[in-house]
């Protein structure tokens, strides 16, 4: 019976086989193209084999961590790993220049797939931003410039070489590449905390349980995607349609540019200026960005040279139209002074909203609000200014308005009251002159207080 069991199963796993040998010809004629997608499947073996072979600097050990996270981006989300190789020619030889530079290991040009995708513009949900995920302080540090206008963690060029100091800081700090992963994920704080807690070691695995789950990701997760994007085709995982960079020249400009009318009196596309410069976060370069280095498209300097001060001055003109639109951007802070609420008992966002005349829309975003959940004593950033939020004023809030100022000259405020407020009652009172007349340096104001407003 045994003997029977075991010759059944051997010609059924044979005979599939010979079939397939005897039908190659007719099967190659139904599908003269492989199956694109097929992942061909290797042992634990033959994949650390592999690694190993790579040397790298950043030495991980292969391990089962490892393994998992090869088998997420080289099986289950081989799509996501396809992406990396159409978008390396934009990024890598960027990245490959600036650790050259300053003398880090040639892998972590791999590291911007793990923390944005190759994406220059990706925000997280903390509020990191660029292709190296700068936090806004770290990125200040690092002499990023961030603003309303402009911000340089998604310049590629510029963000790289700040994470290129940042990384060999960190490395001169912990004297160990997989701790100073660990640190660039989570931040020093975390990373010491760990050691602290297993005991004061300075080893990755052996601090591993005590880091944030995130972190305990991320190394395993680095070296998944060094050998991935490495041994891409060894995993059948190519690309028909990379993506390069377009080649470009600078112009270096000290005026207001409103990048629209910029393209459209250049002839320039406009899709393509912004590729170029994706550290313009609103469509224009303001007047105080001095000698700001403007990347334009390399085929069209030749025509730009013959016409700069037409275009110049076309894209200095268009400033009335960017300020028309820039005020009514979703969550817009243009032109506006931003005031801290504390949250009272009773108050819900709709409220709060109205009276400091600005959008419940606006006012979530800046506060970073999904549902409309809030409570007593949490402070709410508002950005208050000219009424965009409701042209059409009430005849109430118009008559409070240009009513002449008393001639006490002087205003009590009420419970709730803001400067935005206050100004706002009283005719040709703006915030500045409250603050000059009464010594301010800060919004805060208290009930009772009795404020000189002439």
């Amino acid at each position: 019976m045994k003997i029977r069991v075991i010759v059944v199963l051997f010609w059924a796993v044979m005979l599939p086989f010979s079939a397939l040998a005897q039908n190659t010809n007719q099967t190659r004629a139904e599908n003269p193209k492989p199956t694109y997608d097929y992942a061909p499947d290797f042992s634990y073996d033959e994949i650390r084999k592999r690694y190993d072979k790579l040397d790298l600097e950043i030495d991980i050990a292969f391990n089962d961590r490892v393994m998992a996270f090869v088998n997420y981006f080289t099986i289950r989300n081989r799509e996501y790993s396809r992406e990396m190789l159409r978008r390396e020619a934009l990024y890598i030889p960027i990245f490959e220049k600036y650790l050259k530079k300053y003398g880090l290991p040639d892998e972590l040009k791999y590291l911007p797939i793990i923390e944005a995708g190759l994406n220059p513009k990706a925000v997280s949900g903390p509020k990191a931003v660029g292709l190296w995920q700068f936090m806004r302080p770290t990125g200040r540090e690092q002499g990023l410039k961030i603003d309303w206008y402009i911000d340089e963690r998604m310049d590629p060029e510029k963000s790289t070489e700040a994470a290129c100091k940042y990384i060999k800081w960190l490395y001169g700090f912990f004297k160990d590449w997989k701790m100073t992963l660990a640190a660039y994920n989570s931040g020093i704080g975390n990373v010491m905390r760990a050691m602290r807690r297993a005991g004061r070691k300075n080893d990755f695995w052996k601090v591993y349980r005590y880091l944030p789950r995130e972190t305990r990701s991320y190394v395993p997760q680095f070296a998944a995607i060094t050998y991935t994007m490495e041994y891409a085709d060894e995993h059948n995982i190519f690309v028909t349609d990379p993506v390069y960079p377009v080649e470009f020249d600078i112009v270096k400009t000290n005026q207001f540019v409103y990048l629209k009318a910029f393209a459209e009196e250049s002839g320039m596309d406009l899709e393509t200026l912004k590729q170029l410069n994706p550290a313009i976060k609103k469509g224009a370069i303001p007047a105080h960005a001095k000698n700001f280095e403007l990347r334009v498209p390399r085929a069209e300097m030749e025509n730009y040279k013959l016409n700069e001060t037409r275009v110049l001055a076309k894209a200095e003109a268009g400033k009335k139209e960017f300020e028309k639109m820039a005020k009514n951007m979703p969550g817009s802070t243009f032109g506006r002074e931003k005031v801290v609420y504390r949250v009272r008992s009773g108050d819900v966002l709709g409220t709060i909203a109205r009276k400091h005349k600005v959008k419940l829309s606006d006012l979530k975003a800046w506060n970073n609000i999904r549902g409309s959940m809030i409570r007593v004593g949490q402070r709410l950033n508002i950005w208050t200014g000219p009424d965009f939020y409701d042209n059409t004023v009430s005849t109430r809030r118009q008559i409070v308005r240009d009513q002449p100022i008393p001639s006490s000259k002087l205003h009590v405020v009420q419970s709730g009251d803001t400067l935005w407020d206050i100004s706002r009652m009283y005719k040709g009172l703006t915030i500045e002159r409250i603050k000059q007349l009464n010594g301010l340096k800060t919004n805060s104001l208290k009930p009772g207080m009795k404020l000189k407003i002439g």
